[in-house]
């Protein structure tokens, strides 16, 4: 009696446990509609940061002449930069590259025949990098003046920058985020459902372009140095259930 008794309340066990890990498993397990979105957030910001640069050279049958040429050229654009109001720590001349240059003789066929030593060319290139940004955009622009004390300056086009890049891209990735669950809220509630937890969140790419550019956004991120305003946009993808 007692054997059989012990083999129901076993039985009986054995059946209840069946019964609960199948209702787990069923919970665990069902399938829930999902929604999936995309937000975006821009922003137009001026830069904050500039960095210029230009080279000059010199030429001479000599290094040495050309060397004090190239070092009396170097001191005037200083002089220059500095009655501009540019900052002396702010100006950085980079080291002297020497090339050595030839003259090429060729016959009536077009092969070269020999060629002559014809003396060094020295070129000195200098930077600013400034917060004065605007200050340093005209100076780019008025630096011909140069060429009225005879120093030929080969100017480059200013790059622009955003000190605070970190701080931006984290409040537009709020912003961003904010949009996609305001549009899953509004798609949820068109479809006479209601918006349940968020399943699975990734930030898009972030990008720098120029203001009212037609620049092409990059797979890997466009990050636009040539324009002092610019505009930054990112997106966010949320999944949400849907209860």
């Amino acid at each position: 009696m007692r054997t059989w008794l012990n083999a129901l309340i076993f039985s009986i066990a054995i059946i209840f446990a069946a019964l609960v890990l199948a209702g787990t498993w069923r919970k665990t397990h069902e399938t829930k509609e999902t929604i999936r979105v995309v937000g975006l957030a821009e922003k137009n910001f001026a830069s904050d940061n500039v960095i210029w640069s230009g080279s000059f050279s010199h030429h001479s049958m000599t290094v040495q002449e050309a060397y004090t040429l190239l070092k009396k050229d170097a001191e005037n654009i200083r002089q220059y930069l500095t009655s501009k109001g540019v900052n002396t720590k702010e100006i950085v001349f980079t080291s002297v590259y020497s090339n050595k240059d030839f003259k090429y003789n060729y016959d009536k066929d077009g092969r070269q025949t020999n060629q002559i030593f014809d003396g060094y060319t020295l070129t000195q290139s200098v930077t600013i990098e400034s917060k004065e940004v605007d200050k340093i955009e005209t100076i780019s622009r008025e630096v011909t003046e140069l060429l009225n004390m005879g120093i030929e300056f080969t100017s480059q086009e200013p790059q622009y920058y955003y000190s605070k890049l970190a701080e931006l891209k984290l409040e537009m990735l709020a912003a961003a985020a904010a949009d996609a669950r305001n549009r899953a809220e509004k798609i949820a509630k068109n479809a006479g459902g209601g918006l349940g937890g968020l399943r699975n969140a990734a930030m898009g790419i972030f990008q720098i372009t120029g203001q009212n550019s037609n620049e092409e956004f990059s797979y890997g991120g466009a990050y636009n140095t040539s324009s002092k305003n610019k505009k930054a946009s990112i997106t966010a993808r949320l999944e949400f259930a849907i209860d």
